[in-house]
């Protein structure tokens, strides 16, 4: 599986977006074996956050200055999750998206390896760190319609709920470059109104 998706995400063209005013940040799209099993690290942010508390994300954050969209996913990684992972685990980049809140994220996808499902937690950001199935985010995704954006918003069925943008778009173009070698686009998918702050 490492290399396959190695060989999709090196013939695939990631789009870079201008910061025009917002901040550069990174996410790492872990990917794991975990009871043999691919997986994807997915995390839960903590109740009291000031921002999207509560919500389900990629471990992530804003980019230090001189810091790669790479590093900066890899440092994100380990500080939310305990998961420390060399630049040799990059397996390439995936499209910026831009969000609501401010930001240009920057998907890393990296290669994890085989865990046995303990992580360290940053209790200050992350609720709890979750391994999700691939199958069970390589599904078609569901487009609403909302009277305050032309663009349909993402959603991906999620451990009984829904993952929604940005995280959701960017799972979604993992699915379909990393596992399928599609050039599928998402910067254009709309986040629900809650994330627009």
């Amino acid at each position: 599986m490492r290399s396959t998706m190695a060989e999709h995400l090196a013939a695939f063209r990631p789009v870079p977006v201008e910061l025009d005013g917002r901040r550069p940040a990174s996410v790492a799209v872990c990917v794991l074996i975990a009871a043999d099993v691919p997986s994807v690290l997915i995390t839960r942010r903590a109740p009291r956050m000031r921002a999207h508390a509560g919500q389900w994300a990629l471990p992530g954050g804003r980019r230090e200055p001189g810091e790669t969209a790479p590093q900066a996913a890899l440092r994100e990684l380990e500080e939310e999750t305990g998961v420390r992972l060399g630049p040799e685990s990059v397996l390439g980049l995936l499209d910026d998206y831009p969000t609501r809140s401010g930001y240009v994220m920057s998907p890393v996808v990296v290669w994890g390896g085989v865990t046995d499902g303990v992580f360290a937690a940053q209790e200050a950001e992350v609720a709890g760190v979750h391994v999700v199935p691939v199958a069970d985010l390589d599904v078609p995704p569901r487009m609403l319609t909302i009277p305050e954006s032309e663009s349909p918003v993402i959603q991906l069925p999620l451990l009984g709920g829904m993952l929604h943008a940005p995280t959701a778009a960017v799972v979604h173009q993992f699915c379909e470059v990393a596992l399928h070698g599609r050039s599928t686009r998402v910067a254009h998918l709309e986040q629900p109104v809650f994330a627009w702050r």
